[in-house]
């Protein structure tokens, strides 16, 4: 994040283009390879090793190196050794600015310092931030007295880092009231206590997009999709998030993720300014607060979609049902590639129940939080008309209590988001078996 931060400084004080900047950038994340490919070209991991350990990390919130400990795929002695191999991204920054000729060698101290001074940053914060030590970079930006505001700043940025680009940067947290906007997009979390997480979309959105493209690739260019995106980024957040207090005792749950356009948003709250590969949006949060977060939600087409006609080497018949049109999409190609018919697609738990009765599949997936009716008690009613119903739920991490409803109503399995194409082809496998 240093990089980025130190770039836009040079870049106001015109010391160096934006073409400059961009070249720089690219080559600095050309040069610092990830911890994975490092380790599988030094021969400690496999590549079976490394999908398995990114699937963890989009599960648990912790750093690749923490997890491949923890499973003894590395040693201590090996991740301090790939570690090391991957350098310090800084110092990568400084050397392409120089041997770019962008900034002489001899000026960049007197940069920094000036860069120091005017950003009102300790020694300690420029430490932290040459680190790009997320835990230590976020309190110096996005310190507030409400709690959890900075806890769910880092790990959403910690989740940009590792699934979207680590071309991004913040700026310094403010809070608002009663707070118009072009585009809002995220999720509300209930319980003990209740936080709201939304991603702002800034005049024409071209930072809601960049986040959405980066998540998902280009098919979520398309604003019903985006916003899909945006929506699943948002759960997968609060569900680690949900998960992080629930080790505390602390319950949330989480209800379908929301989005508006061009309203004012009633109450208060926080926002963090991030410009991800130069685009700017903004973080929302807000902890106990009464907010009104628009009038009239954003109404995607989604709702039933038929499926496909049922062949004779078809593996089976299934019902997909989730209000993310991402997710549907995913998870039809994943299942008819593997040879499975998807008859039906459906939005919410209602009409979960009605195609059910109307396809009655070998077997349907559920989402757990959809708007209407969620997906356990759309289960509950499902088991009601067929008693042998096989049902997979599909949940994010953080919904313990909800998955467990759900296998005493009789859930065949469950699938935790973001999935991985081995996990829900077997699991489609032993239900079906």
């Amino acid at each position: 994040m240093f990089s980025q931060l130190f770039g836009a400084f040079l870049l106001e004080q015109n010391v160096i283009t934006k073409e400059m900047m961009d070249s720089v950038l690219a080559e600095q994340t050309d040069a610092r390879a990830k911890l994975g490919t490092i380790a599988v070209a030094a021969g400690y991991l496999t590549n079976t090793q490394v999908e398995e350990i990114h699937h963890l990390q989009a599960q648990q919130d912790k750093r690749f190196g923490d997890i491949a400990l923890e499973k003894g795929y590395l040693t201590m002695k090996q991740l301090m050794e790939i570690l090391d191999q991957q350098g310090n991204a800084f110092m990568k920054f400084l050397q392409i600015l120089v041997e770019k000729d962008c900034v002489p060698v001899s000026e960049i101290d007197a940069y920094l310092s000036e860069f120091q001074e005017r950003k009102g940053f300790s020694d300690q914060d420029m430490k932290a931030l040459k680190k790009d030590d997320i835990d230590a970079i976020v309190p110096v930006f996005a310190f507030a007295a409400k709690p959890f505001v900075t806890d769910v700043t880092a790990l959403v940025l910690r989740n940009i880092a590792r699934f979207i680009t680590t071309d991004f940067y913040i700026d310094r947290i403010h809070r608002v009231e009663d707070y118009e906007y072009h585009a809002l997009a995220g999720q509300k979390m209930i319980g003990d206590y209740q936080v709201w997480l939304a991603f702002v979309g800034k005049e024409n959105g071209d930072g809601l997009y960049t986040l959405a493209t980066g998540y998902a690739g280009d098919q979520a260019r398309k604003k019903d999709i985006a916003y899909d995106v945006i929506g699943e980024f948002a759960n997968v957040c609060s569900g680690l998030f949900a998960s992080s207090l629930s080790e505390k005792g602390v319950n949330v749950d989480m209800e379908s993720p929301f989005a508006y356009e061009d309203q004012q948003m009633k109450g208060k709250g926080y926002i963090v300014p991030i410009y991800l590969k130069g685009k700017e949006l903004e973080l929302f949060i807000s902890v106990n607060e009464e907010l009104i977060p628009g009038e009239t939600p954003y109404k995607k087409q989604a709702g039933k979609q038929a499926g496909s006609a049922v062949t004779e080497d078809s593996k089976g018949t299934i019902v997909i049902v989730d209000d993310s049109l991402l997710i549907r999409h995913a998870l039809r190609v994943l299942v008819e590639k593997a040879g499975y018919t998807v008859v039906c697609e459906a939005e919410n738990g209602e009409e979960a129940v009605e195609v059910y009765q109307q396809y009655h599949p070998d077997m349907i997936s559920l989402d757990i939080t959809m708007p209407v009716m969620d997906g356990v008690e759309a289960l509950s009613k499902i088991k009601e008309i067929d008693p042998a119903a096989k049902a997979v739920m599909i949940t994010a991490a953080g919904q313990q209590q909800k998955v467990i409803e759900a296998i005493k109503l009789g859930a065949s399995k469950f699938i935790v988001k973001p999935f991985s194409r081995d996990e829900v082809l077997d699991t489609l496998a032993e239900v079906l078996r």
